[in-house]
C-alpha cells in the first residue's frame, strides 16, 4: 500500500513530511530524498504503534480524494505530493518458494556473501529498496 504524503519546505527549515491519512505522523529530512526515506520509516513506526493500541489502519485515499478534501486546504497549500509505501514489519519470517534464473541466483549469493548477509536477508533488503524507490 502507498499513502499520499505532503512535503513542505520553508526557506529556513528542512523538508517536512506529513500524512493526511495519519494525523500526527510526521517526518523530515535535509533533502527531499532523505525526507521521503525518513517518511517511510515514520509511517511504518506510526502504524506499528496503532496496531499495538488496537487501532484500525485506514485504507489509503487516492490523491484525487485528498485534493478534494476541504479539511486539508491549509495542509495542501504550497505542498508537493509523494506516495510513500507502507512496509509493515510483522516480526516473523515466512518461507516462500520462488523461481529465479540460475545466473541471477549465483550473483545474489555472491553479493550476499561479500556483504556478510544471508540470501534471504539480501533479497529482503533489495525488495525493500525497490518498493521504496
Amino acid at each position: 500500500m502507498r499513502y499520499v504524503a505532503f512535503i513542505h519546505k520553508s526557506t529556513d527549515s528542512d523538508y517536512g513530511v506529513s500524512f493526511p491519512d495519519f494525523p500526527g505522523c510526521i517526518s523530515a529530512g535535509s533533502t527531499v530524498d532523505e525526507a521521503v526515506v525518513n517518511a517511510g520509516e515514520a509511517l511504518s513506526g506510526h502504524v506499528a504503534m496503532m496496531v499495538a493500541d488496537g487501532e484500525e489502519i485506514p485504507s489509503p485515499r487516492s490523491l484525487d480524494a485528498i485534493l478534494a478534501d476541504p479539511e486539508l486546504v491549509e495542509e495542501r497549500e504550497g505542498a508537493s505530493f509523494v506516495h510513500v509505501p507502507l512496509i509493515r514489519d510483522r516480526g516473523s519470517s515466512v518461507r516462500v518458494n520462488i523461481s529465479i534464473d540460475a545466473g541471477l541466483l549465483e550473483a545474489i549469493d555472491q553479493t550476499a556473501k561479500a556483504r556478510g548477509m544471508t540470501r534471504s536477508g539480501f533479497i529482503a533488503s533489495a525488495v525493500r529498496h525497490e518498493i521504496a524507490a
